[in-house]
Parts: C-alpha cells; sequence; structure tokens
C-alpha cells in the first residue's frame, strides 16, 4: 500500500497516491479569464483537484466537464493546463 494521502483523479476517476498526481487550481489564464491552471507544488491556496498528468486523463476531464464541479466554480478554460501539459510531453 502507497504511504501518503490518497486522492482521485478527476479524469479517469481512480484513485492514486497524492505523489503520483498533478494538482489544478481555478485561476486565470493569460488574459485574466478564468482557467485551470497546474498547481505542480501543490501550494496555491484553496480548492484544489488532483489529475494524472497525462493527457488521456485530461481529455477524460473535459470531455466529462470535471473541471467545474471539482473546483466548483463555473465554466473555465482548460488551455493553460492543456499547454502545461503537452510542455511536459504526456501520452
Amino acid at each position: 500500500m502507497s504511504s501518503g494521502p490518497i486522492r482521485t483523479c478527476v479524469g479517469c476517476r481512480e484513485r492514486a497516491a497524492k505523489s503520483e498526481l498533478l494538482r489544478v487550481v481555478a485561476g486565470s489564464d493569460a488574459f485574466g479569464q478564468p482557467a485551470v491552471v497546474p498547481d505542480p507544488a501543490a501550494s496555491t491556496p484553496g480548492r484544489g483537484a488532483h489529475l494524472h498528468p497525462t493527457t488521456e486523463c485530461y481529455d477524460l476531464a473535459v470531455r466529462r466537464r470535471a473541471f467545474g464541479r471539482a473546483l466548483r466554480v463555473g465554466e473555465l478554460t482548460t488551455v493553460p493546463l492543456g499547454e502545461y501539459l503537452s510542455s511536459l510531453g504526456s501520452t
């Protein structure tokens, strides 16, 4: 059994150790619009959600509109998070 806190991925809905997941929070994009932004240091205050850092889980979360529900906010753009995952070279 893994040590440490267990969180659920908002994309695939699988439970995993917090250290295996990327925390995301509601923030703003480069234009000041509400957006889902990555929080790799997990230090931003406020409500966060967790996601496997893969494009598969990202796509599932976007298709299910999971970010708005998990972060308890309305419509959010996911472009900053998508760009971050692309820069990681996630599969």
